[in-house]
């Protein structure tokens, strides 16, 4: 077996706006490992939040990757690698070589449902934005917020979607002072979730107060190294392939997650359809899935995943 990775990227459609800036395009690096006549592939999404970048990834997995005429494992990759990014790449990888040549590359089910997200912008373009989603059959919005006009702009989208269901993802913007009350207001708005409102590093503030709605982990939650710290300041979690270093730790980390008594999300980041089908199996277990990243994309992969009715296509 042979391996090496490489680097691409992919413009966005429309710019995708959240608390931290706005993004016109997404870089990837992407891992082909091949042997016995089969191909597997895996991507990540270098994420600079957590001190990634592309070359700081290619960096990380370069010795590694000549270990794979070695037969390294996706086991053994657990200790050589860190959580995130890189591990990521080569995991998934591993996995799609495993599964093409055992040929179990199609799913258990062919499609999934997915949240659709809205970016920040006014209230009213919010508003319009949900109304187009739901028209196209989108069952669960989540819109992206910063610190300002969070009320207005929730309001907003649901007086133009009242039947549908709303989580917010405040990507760590909020101040700790007004949170409470304003977890209160969503409450009356009906917002199903809330996402990582507080920093990663500033979070403890969530176990002094009972929790009008759930509050679900991201930035906060990468592996089962985690979980300690997590449990008495959220409900849910929400795992996703690039913070967890691949499909192995995400699968494990499921399930002592469950076993303690969190609600399960599925996110992704930016992304090909690459990244989508790699988290398929998983998919199939989460209940709550954010896995609209390709649709941001203005070309993606060939063949792609497709979207429609609030549900992503497998093919």
């Amino acid at each position: 077996m042979r391996a090496h990775c490489y680097r691409e990227s992919w413009p966005l459609r429309t710019a995708f706006v959240i608390s931290r800036g706005a993004r016109t395009e997404v870089q990837v690096v992407v891992v082909e490992v091949q042997g016995g006549g089969v191909t597997g592939v895996g991507e990540c999404t270098p994420y600079a939040r957590y001190g990634e970048s592309v070359e700081s990834v290619i960096q990380q997995l370069t010795p590694v990757l000549t270990d794979i005429g070695c037969g390294l494992s996706q086991r053994q990759l657990q200790s050589r690698l860190p959580a995130g990014a890189a591990r990521n790449a080569l995991d998934c990888a591993l996995a799609d070589w495993q599964a093409r040549k055992a040929g179990k590359s199609l799913p258990g089910v062919e499609k999934l449902p997915t949240v659709q997200t809205l970016v920040i912008d006014t209230p009213q373009a919010m508003a319009s934005a949900a109304q187009v989603a739901v028209c196209g059959g989108a069952a669960t919005l989540k819109l992206k917020l910063d610190d300002q006009q969070v009320i207005e702009r929730v309001r907003a989208v649901r007086d133009a979607v009242p039947d549908t269901r709303l989580v917010i993802d405040a990507n760590e913007s909020w101040p700790v002072a007004n949170l409470e009350a304003r977890c209160h207001q969503l409450a009356e708005l009906e917002v199903a979730m809330l996402e990582q409102p507080l920093p990663a590093g500033d979070d403890a503030h969530l176990s002094s107060f009972a929790h009008p709605l759930p509050i679900c982990a991201d930035e906060s939650c990468h592996s089962r190294d985690d979980l300690p710290r997590l449990r008495g300041r959220y409900e849910m979690l929400n795992i996703k392939l690039d913070k967890s270093g691949g499909i192995t730790e995400a699968l494990a980390l499921a399930e002592a997650a469950r076993a303690e008594g969190f609600a399960l999300m599925l996110g992704c980041m930016l992304c090909t359809s690459r990244a989508i089908r790699a988290v398929w199996p998983l998919g199939e277990r989460v209940p709550l899935l954010d896995l609209d990243g390709p649709s941001w994309l203005a070309r993606d992969v060939d063949p792609p995943v497709r979207y429609g009715a609030g549900m992503v296509y497998w093919a």
